[in-house]
């Protein structure tokens, strides 16, 4: 039994096809939300909500039904770029080397860190601790994954530990996006070989 009412054939009501829809319609609608939402926090000035309805093409009213406020909003598209962040991790270690991954993953941290610092800056003190402390652990253990699998390859420092990465990385959302730019993909470079297990 599939627990889903059906018709006398056999086949999902109208109903239930028509409620799947709207679920799937909702779905869609969130995470074009997000997306906009993460792109708009880059310009200069406040995030208007009235500002990402528009962007996204949906009434307000459909807004506000995924993010009451502003603060909801920025919170969300904070946690969804830490979730990609760590879903990347094992996604990379598939198929890359673990070295390989380990950088590969760095070139998305340097995009997660342009979202953190334009989402911190525009979130309350209180919504920041409670974004800080919901990230650190999830990508400490992005990155100890990352690190074991070198270890393990002999291609990574005995020695590294997941807490020396992210201090290390930490300053990237410090940087403004040209510095970023200029700067960022040599520094992740310098890092890398740092982290790179010395051959005897």
């Amino acid at each position: 039994m599939s627990g889903y009412p059906a018709d006398l054939s056999g086949h999902m009501s109208d109903s239930v096809k028509s409620d799947g829809t709207r679920r799937a319609d909702a779905q869609r609608n969130r995470e074009r939300i997000l997306r906009v939402a993460r792109d708009l926090v880059r310009e200069p000035g406040e995030l208007k909500l009235n500002a990402v309805a528009k962007a996204c093409g949906i009434g307000q009213g459909t807004l506000y039904r995924h993010f009451p406020t502003r603060e909801d909003l920025l919170a969300e598209v904070y946690r969804h770029e830490v979730d990609e962040l760590v879903a990347a991790a094992s996604r990379l270690l598939a198929t890359h080397e673990p070295l390989d991954a380990l950088a590969a993953w760095f070139d998305r941290v340097a995009a997660y860190a342009r979202v953190k610092r334009d989402v911190f800056a525009a979130v309350e003190a209180a919504t920041w601790h409670d974004l800080a402390a919901h990230s650190l652990g999830p990508i400490g253990e992005a990155v100890e994954l990352l690190l074991a699998a070198g270890r393990s390859a002999g291609s990574v420092r005995a020695d590294a530990e997941a807490r020396d990465v992210i201090v290390l990385i930490s300053w990237l959302s410090r940087l403004d996006d040209a510095e970023l730019d200029a700067r960022g993909p040599r520094l992740l470079s310098i890092l890398v070989d740092g982290l790179r297990a010395h051959r005897p």
